[in-house]
Order: structure tokens, then sequence, then C-alpha cells
């Protein structure tokens, strides 16, 4: 059992930089792979980045390679989502979740979700 919360979402404008953190408890935190996912209104969720039980490998969707920055903190049992250059289309509810493994599915593999943290970016 894991219980996950997400926080640091809020407004920005276009170029802003915001920090998302998951605190994660309930099991050895170190054993999962963790990820970030987003939904946008009308839009289905989908996934943003994944990290490896050590910190590697690291994984990012296409869109958001080279401004956003997933680590991790095993002693603090938390992960983070370093956003820069932030665009109105980054604007969504963002995901934290841990992986029972790591596979080449991004999303099918999930065991357990936090309730997210709203980030929006205004131009």
């Amino acid at each position: 059992q894991v219980q996950l919360a997400e926080s640091g979402g809020g407004l920005v404008q276009t170029g802003d930089s915001l920090k998302l953190s998951c605190a994660a408890s309930g099991r050895t935190f170190s054993t999962y792979p963790m990820g970030w996912f987003r939904q946008a209104p009308g839009k289905e969720r989908e996934f943003v980045a994944r990290i490896g039980r050590l910190g590697l490998p690291t994984q990012y969707t296409e869109s958001v390679k080279g401004r956003f920055t997933i680590s991790r903190d095993n002693a603090k049992n938390t992960m983070y989502l370093q956003m820069n250059s932030l665009k109105p289309e980054d604007t969504a509810v963002y995901y934290c979740a841990v992986y029972r493994s790591w596979g080449p599915d991004t999303l099918s593999a999930v065991d357990y979700w936090g309730k997210g943290t709203l980030v929006t970016v205004s131009s």
C-alpha cells in the first residue's frame, strides 16, 4: 500500500518555472520506479516523465525534453518535477504515479496514483 501527495502547482506566466513535489508513504520508497502524468480539460491523461528506483534511468515525453527534469530523493521519500520555460499547453492537472516495474508501457504498469496538483500557465 502506497499513499502519494502532490504539491507545488499554481498559476504562472509563459516562460516561468515551477517545481512539483510528490511525497510518498506506506512502503519503502526506493523499491519502486515513479513518474509524472498530466491531464488537461477534455483530453486524455498523458505520460510526462518517469524515473528509476535509484534515479536512473529517466524518460521524458518529447514535448517536455530540455525543459522538465525529473528527480527523486529517497532519503526524503519525495520525487520532484522541475518545470522550466512553461508554455500554455503545459496547463493541466499533474499526477504522481508509482510503477510496479520498469517496462515498455508508460501507463499500464502504474499501481498507485496521487490526487493531482493543478498547473496553469497563462499567456
